[in-house]
């Protein structure tokens, strides 16, 4: 299981593990963000992980598709080069 830091919320730490693996390209554009496999991946609750999506959605690295899920956006989108 994933150690925590505690001085800061569980959501940005996934946050930023996530933005992490999308930035070394371990997930790459139109991957899809499962929200069961994250919360068994890092021991938390589905509403931890939601909020990490919906960050990571106001940062725009994910979209969410209604009835769909969360997906990695491309380059262009994020405003990577």
């Amino acid at each position: 299981m994933f150690e925590f830091s505690p001085s800061r919320p569980k959501w940005e730490q996934i946050a930023e593990i996530v933005t992490a693996r999308i930035a070394a390209g371990e997930l790459r554009p139109d991957d899809k963000l499962s929200e069961v496999e994250l919360s068994a991946e890092f021991g938390v609750d589905r509403k931890t992980v939601r909020k990490a999506i919906a960050s990571l959605r106001d940062a725009h690295l994910v979209v969410t598709r209604t009835g769909m899920g969360s997906f990695v956006t491309h380059k262009e989108v994020r405003g990577d080069e």
